[in-house]
């Protein structure tokens, strides 16, 4: 694996928190490939193989969906909120055709109207990258948050 791949894989994952903490929907939506795949789903759910997900967004139309309904259906409807992602890659493999397995740790956290700041949700990307001339993008991503119970609703992936 070389430096430059490892570099696109992490301007990747920049672009992709830096969207989302700047409610970029459309910004979240471009991390992703033309095939590209979304779940956010609890721990527990995914080391027992339970397929219930927070969000399940299994293709590109379904991730348009997500955009649409945070950005228009949503919107005005709920107590909005800030988040800042932090995130740390542990590793990454080739997979061959020029994708990557990578699981990188997350930490989100959110802050209410009234400027109260608190965790969101911890856990880990597992993510498919496809990586190529003109960059880095996601096929897959699941996003397996290890806090049981968020202290507040999900609105924006994580």
């Amino acid at each position: 694996m070389t430096q430059d791949v490892l570099q696109q894989i992490d301007a990747l994952q920049i672009s992709y928190i830096a969207a989302l903490d700047n409610k970029n929907m459309q910004g979240w939506l471009d991390s992703f490939t033309q095939d590209g795949s979304y779940i956010c789903i609890a721990a527990e759910n995914e080391e027992q193989g339970l397929p219930l997900a927070l969000m399940m967004d299994d293709c590109h139309e379904r991730l348009e969906d997500r955009v649409t309904y945070v950005t228009k259906v949503w919107a005005g409807t709920f107590e909005d909120y800030q988040t800042r992602h932090f995130v740390q890659r542990v590793s990454c493999s080739p997979k061959g055709d020029d994708l990557y397995d990578t699981v990188s740790n997350f930490t989100v956290f959110y802050t209410d109207s009234a400027g109260n700041t608190g965790i969101l949700v911890a856990g880990r990307y597992i993510d498919e990258i496809a990586v190529n001339g003109s960059g880095a993008k996601l096929k897959s991503r699941r996003a397996v948050m290890d806090t049981n119970v968020a202290p507040r609703y999900i609105v924006y992936p994580i």
